[in-house]
């Protein structure tokens, strides 16, 4: 039986009939990502044991002045009138010319809906590289919207499991709460790879790969580049 919809202009039978069934598909995997937010969100908090340190710049990217870089804990990281931190984790080793054109295609998308998520958290995105690198590489992609910090010098990505023992460095997002107490706490974080060799632990956090997959080829084995063209270099 076909759903209550409209249908398209054209369409076969056989399409109708397969499109019904895949709404229902939709609908159910829309009711089990519902579940797993609700999942999430009752996950309890961890204390962060650690005192780690970071720098920040000024808000003005083409301000390189060594006296407006400045140390950061996780605290000073909250905007005023919030309590939640989101913190991308971008993959750019202190020895690396450019950052991870994944995590910098993420971090585009995030720069461009910052002013949004801001209305209800605060938004960072942290690195093990030099502040300065990090802040350049921040210019030529244009993130103005998002504060930059790096963590070179603390055991922060590691602790957070964004480090290997080699000092490769991996990505994701965590989530962070101020409790009524001022206490920082860790309640959540996302790996590209969940497990194993299961890499789309980030994929909803980003348009590009759900558009993909609303067409006929998919995303196949395409991969974000650093730079498209001339003019974005």
């Amino acid at each position: 039986m076909a759903l209550e919809r409209e249908s398209y202009v054209g369409e076969t039978e056989e399409y109708r009939a397969l499109r019904d069934e895949l709404l229902r598909r939709e609908i159910a995997l829309s009711d089990q990502a519902e579940h797993v937010a609700k999942l999430r969100r009752q996950l309890p908090t961890n204390p962060v044991t650690a005192d780690y340190v970071f720098h920040e710049g000024p808000s003005d990217l083409s301000d390189d002045s060594a006296a407006g870089i400045s140390e950061r804990r996780l605290a000073d990281m909250l905007d005023d009138g919030t309590s939640t931190l989101l913190l991308q984790h971008v993959m750019y080793h202190p020895d690396d010319d450019e950052a991870c054109p994944m995590c910098s295609m993420w971090a585009d998308g995030f720069n461009a809906i910052a002013h949004h998520i801001r209305q209800r958290a605060s938004f960072v995105l942290t690195a093990k590289a030099g502040v300065r690198k990090l802040r350049t590489w921040g210019r030529r992609r244009g993130w103005t919207n998002i504060r930059l910090l790096s963590s070179y010098g603390s055991s922060f990505q590691p602790d957070f499991g964004f480090e290997d023992v080699e000092g490769n460095q991996t990505p994701g997002l965590s989530v962070f709460v101020r409790t009524d107490a001022g206490e920082i706490r860790h309640s959540y974080s996302v790996h590209a790879q969940m497990t194993g060799e299961h890499w789309r632990g980030m994929d909803a956090l980003t348009p590009v790969w759900n558009l993909l997959d609303l067409t006929p080829k998919g995303r196949e084995d395409w991969f974000p580049s650093t730079f498209y063209s001339r003019t974005e270099d």
